[in-house]
């Protein structure tokens, strides 16, 4: 399993200032980071991963955001075209990312898998400001800039809002009765 020494090796070898931060008490998830670090959930980024059947088969897909805002499952599914989404089993996130179940960071990820990112989280962080993310183990937490963090990940900025629906009253005819 990846962990916190993976990653500052890594950040190392590619000259990334950062700071892998001890934290006071133990994440039983990314969702954590905000309360523990007492932190913007917008700057705490988490990682969320899903199973996708399409067409062309099941596939674990990686999905970037914000904790303040996570991009749920339907809006990934609409973007990817899927038949069926659903959120990835602890087995299946430790063996395809190869961290930890909810503690996954957007580094290091497997080349192999699906990495999108949420156009949102680029878009509502300042790339100077620090932004904080899981290592994988309960007792870290990796502080960097956020530019930086954009730089180094896999995957590829996508919009993930949620799609909107057309009910009834947007499908009634805009004439007159007067």
């Amino acid at each position: 399993m990846k962990d916190a020494l993976a990653i500052h090796r890594w950040l190392l070898a590619h000259q990334i200032h950062h700071e892998i931060v001890r934290l006071p008490r133990p994440l039983t998830s990314s969702d954590n980071l905000p309360e523990i670090l007492a932190a913007s959930p917008e700057t705490c980024v988490a990682v969320s991963v899903f199973v996708v059947s399409g067409k062309t088969g099941t596939e674990a897909v990686a999905v970037v955001g914000s904790v303040g805002d996570p991009p749920g499952a339907k809006a990934v599914g609409a973007f990817l075209g899927a038949e069926r989404i659903r959120p990835a089993t602890a087995f299946t996130v430790n063996s395809e990312t190869d961290y930890a179940d909810g503690l996954v960071c957007p580094l290091l990820l497997p080349d192999h898998m699906t990495v999108l990112i949420d156009q949102r989280l680029i878009d509502r962080i300042d790339p100077d400001d620090a932004v904080h993310t899981a290592t994988g183990e309960r007792c870290t937490a990796l502080r960097l800039r956020a530019f930086h963090l954009f730089q180094l990940m896999s995957g590829k900025p996508v919009d993930l809002t949620t799609p909107r629906t057309l009910g009834l009253a947007s499908l009634a005819s805009p004439m007159s009765t007067a």
